[in-house]
């Protein structure tokens, strides 16, 4: 007969593995709302993306974005332009681009090369057709609760706290990063449901004194293993967006968060993994945002 305590031990090591707060499952219910909708469709135009010379780090994304417009059976049309490409011709072929009423949606992949301008670009997007949500309009309509076109890596974040269950209503949220793209598109995603948002920086004094009062936090600043269990409140929920490439004493190199799960599973009430967790719904919103940008430009006739 197995002894007690194995069984306890066994219980409470199950309990904080499902403490992981997988994006999986999130990513696979919205690409099937979405295709839902555009298997219903029938002037549907493609997403298209633009790779300004080839790395592998786009390469990954690209992969990605595909398999999932392939499930929502979005057209999915991938350009890759030269490395030497001017700023200007750039800025021609994206205004083509939005005229064209067979494009449903443009993604600009990065990292780009030295000399392009990567705002300039993301400007030069309609609108209509930013589905990343990248273009200054679109982020300055979340200022505004418009909320339909918002960063993808934002809305995915946001859209993992929602899985939790937790009441947005008065939560008491702390955003650690305040970049135009993820960070700060966060608290005005979250204000705009009723949260409470606390945003930390490089210059905030004490961000442990922020985040152990929080309900949720969320981190997004680049520096592997930054928060601790020490940072966090019993049962909070952490969504780390970090993606980080570090090795170990043998040269073995792993991709890591921002957060040391391994202690903060300890304490947090859900946590989300890396890889597997912000990643995964951040490409499914992608797709989202590409029936919001389908209805409106319906609604605006350009279709």
């Amino acid at each position: 007969m197995e002894d007690v305590s194995t069984k306890e031990i066994e219980k409470d090591k199950a309990l904080k593995e499902n403490r992981y707060l997988s994006g999986l499952p999130v990513r696979d219910r919205i690409l099937l709302d979405v295709k839902s909708y555009s298997v219903n469709q029938n002037n549907m135009g493609a997403l298209v993306s633009i790779c300004i010379g080839q790395t592998p780090e786009t390469a990954i994304y690209v992969r990605n974005q595909a398999n999932a417009a392939r499930k929502s059976e979005i057209k999915f049309n991938e350009q890759i332009w030269d490395h030497d490409i001017t700023q200007e011709e750039c800025k021609q072929r994206i205004l083509k681009l939005n005229d064209s009423s067979e494009v449903l949606g443009i993604i600009l992949q990065r990292p780009v090369p030295n000399h392009i301008n990567v705002r300039s670009l993301q400007s030069a997007i309609h609108p209509l057709k930013d589905v990343e949500g990248m273009n200054p309009a679109s982020i300055g309509n979340i200022v505004y609760s418009d909320i339909a076109m918002a960063p993808c890596t934002a809305a995915a974040s946001v859209e993992l706290i929602r899985e939790t269950g937790l009441k947005m209503e008065g939560l008491e949220v702390v955003m650690i990063g305040h970049s135009e793209i993820v960070g700060k598109p966060i608290a005005f995603l979250l204000m705009a449901e009723g949260a409470t948002v606390t945003v930390c920086h490089h210059m905030t004094r004490s961000v442990a004194m922020h985040s152990r009062r929080a309900d949720v936090v969320i981190v997004a600043i680049g520096k592997p293993l930054f928060i601790k269990s020490d940072m966090i409140k019993p049962g909070a929920a952490v969504i780390d967006i970090g993606i980080n490439q570090i090795s170990d004493m043998h040269g073995v190199t792993k991709i890591v968060g921002d957060v040391d799960s391994e202690s903060v599973k300890e304490i947090a009430g859900w946590i989300t993994p890396v890889p597997g967790g912000v990643g995964p719904v951040t490409v499914a919103m992608l797709m989202k945002n590409a029936v919001h940008a389908h209805k409106r430009q319906k609604e605006e006739k350009w279709i």
